[in-house]
């Protein structure tokens, strides 16, 4: 058994500026030449590093929930990702050699996951699993990714014919290896919990939240399975009409809840200096497609696109063309928390990344509306941020 003692001080920390304070100095410049306005900002705790590691999607579902335990609690929590990755690795080895590793298994994976492992379980607070077993300050999971591929692969070749009852004890003990034991019990403020009574005590109830997309292979107002490889669990999400999905993402800004944003950042319109636009864009000659490709840019070219500048309306047709074609795939993992306008009144939505600080914002994006409306993959929100009428659509009680 493993116990840890953590204190309120150990929990606490530092928020982003939130909405009351930022409406002091509300506008934000830089050398990019955009000036940031906020029109509202929601609370989130402080920026995270995953670092070298593909854990993007563990990193901004956690971030969201912070801010959903802050909205309904009040309270600043700090939870472990790594518990959440060495769970996530755990469920997916068994499955992957259930299916004779026809099954990706790979860092990547899907806001999903992260709810599956809550509600199964639990979750502990960072400093009861900080996760970093072999010997670095930060995330670096290329070994043990490496490491946990190559075993479940010997596994899947079965040599012995039939399946021993070790081979469980032998993944795990490579994840425990790289991340730490599990704590079966732990305190905070002198309480003792166990990862599944701390859930319950933050009040983290993984039913209350759904996945949503907006694809039109699929019917509208009905559920499917995204077809992407870090789906392993295969989720469903709920298929809105493009209009419908943003305002799905507008109204739960507008009513104080965050976002946890899956995107294509592989563009060049995604700069690292932190904003995300759709540059400019050249049809194709021929004029027999509605497709419209990127022109290709150096991230430094596209971070000198004109502030403001005006962007092209983005259709259904141009999502699910991206999609199908692949110029638009599943790359990482974000949490939206509020939103902005730049000097020319365009609306931007205010990302928190999981980079650590950097960019000319210090870990936060901006991601003008038509590149989030283009290259968003889905969304995970509280059921209760959706508008009540799009709710019945979807027979979301």
């Amino acid at each position: 058994m493993k116990k840890t003692a953590l204190t309120a001080a150990a929990l606490a920390m530092v928020m982003i500026s939130g909405f009351a304070q930022e409406k002091k100095d509300s506008t934000v410049k830089k050398n990019s030449g955009y000036e940031f306005t906020v029109i509202k900002e929601n609370p989130i705790t402080s920026i995270k590093d995953q670092y070298r590691s593909g854990t993007c999607w563990c990193f901004s579902t956690l971030s969201f929930l912070e801010s959903e335990i802050l909205k309904e609690k009040g309270d600043t929590a700090d939870l472990s990702e790594m518990f959440v990755v060495s769970r996530s690795y755990h469920d997916r080895g068994i499955k992957y050699v259930r299916l004779d590793g026809h099954l990706n298994f790979a860092a990547g994976s899907s806001f999903g996951d992260v709810l599956h492992v809550i509600k199964d379980y639990g979750i502990v607070p960072q400093e009861a699993m900080p996760g970093l077993e072999y010997g670095t300050e930060k995330p670096e999971h290329f070994e043990m990714d490496e490491g946990l591929k190559g075993y479940v692969e010997a596994i899947v070749k079965n040599p012995n014919r039939v399946l021993t009852t070790a081979w469980v004890n032998g993944l795990d003990g490579i994840l425990e290896a790289y991340l730490g034991e599990i704590p079966e019990t732990f305190e905070v403020d002198g309480v003792t919990y166990t990862p599944e009574s701390y859930r319950d005590w933050l009040g983290i109830n993984p039913d209350d939240y759904v996945s949503l997309t907006s694809f039109t292979h699929h019917p509208y107002y009905s559920q499917f399975i995204i077809e992407v490889c870090d789906n392993w669990r295969w989720d469903s999400s709920y298929n809105l009409p493009l209009d419908e999905f943003m305002e799905v993402m507008y109204n739960a800004i507008d009513k104080g809840y965050t976002i946890a944003w899956g995107s294509d950042v592989s563009e060049a319109g995604f700069s690292r200096n932190g904003v995300a636009t759709v540059p400019d864009i050249d049809r194709k000659p021929d004029g027999g497609s509605d497709q419209e490709k990127w022109i290709g840019k150096s991230e430094e070219k596209a971070s000198e696109t004109a502030a403001g500048s005006e962007e092209k309306v983005i259709t259904a047709e141009m999502r699910q063309d991206g999609y199908d074609r692949k110029t638009t795939t599943d790359d990482h993992g974000m949490h939206i928390f509020g939103i902005a306008e730049d000097q020319n009144g365009t609306r931007y939505f205010m990302v928190k990344n999981s980079w650590g600080d950097v960019g000319e914002y210090h870990g936060i994006w901006y991601a003008s509306d038509a590149f989030v409306r283009y290259k968003t993959l889905n969304i995970v929100v509280n059921k209760n941020a959706i508008p009540k009428d799009i709710r019945k659509k979807l027979g979301i009680k």
